[in-house]
């Protein structure tokens, strides 16, 4: 677990501490973020760059990081505000593609046909929904946890989770898609 300092001290030497500080955090948390983002965007490339911008946001201004009682947490939210709004600049360039005005690849490679099934199944959920059911079940959180990083009551969470898997056993289905390996469980 990350130890963040008791005290902040003068603004030259917090600089330093606070370096150290996001440093350390971004060894410990880096990958899961990343993770727990990529879930909710689909792209692992702006899940990448939204975890980034959080700990960037970090180094601007580390002061409620610092104080912060839950150090991923703060980043997981921070994290997530930033895919939300990358998300709907996804969905307007999502729209320019589906006028046709903008071409995009046909594949991308390194996915599996398991991944980009499931991929396909999140992206269909509510956004709201969607952070739940990537927050509990991909990134391993308790229920308890997620609904503090969402903002929500923890029956708010759970009703959501529950919405969701009835989506997504829907979706994965009548997609006919084939069962989902361990690795797309874990995407």
């Amino acid at each position: 677990m990350l130890v963040l300092p008791e005290t902040i001290v003068d603004p030259p030497g917090e600089r330093v501490e606070a370096e150290d500080t996001v440093r350390q955090a971004y060894q410990v948390y880096y990958r899961r973020l990343v993770t727990q983002v990529f879930g909710l965007v689909g792209d692992l490339a702006e899940a990448e760059d939204a975890v980034q911008e959080a700990f960037a946001r970090v180094l601007a201004s580390p002061r409620s990081f610092l104080k912060a009682d839950d150090a991923e947490r703060w980043l997981r939210v921070v994290a997530l505000n930033v895919a939300r709004t990358r998300y709907r600049r996804r969905w307007l360039f999502d729209k320019l593609v589906r006028a046709g005005r903008v071409d995009v690849p046909a594949a991308v490679p390194g996915l599996t046909a398991d991944r980009v099934a499931l991929l396909t199944a999140l992206r269909r959920l509510a956004p709201p929904t969607r952070e739940a059911v990537v927050l509990h079940y991909l990134a391993d959180l308790p229920v308890g946890e997620v609904a503090a990083t969402l903002g929500v009551p923890e029956g708010t969470v759970k009703a959501r989770l529950s919405r969701g898997r009835t989506a997504l056993a829907r979706f994965l289905n009548d997609d006919e898609a084939a069962p989902l390996t361990e690795e797309a469980r874990h995407a």
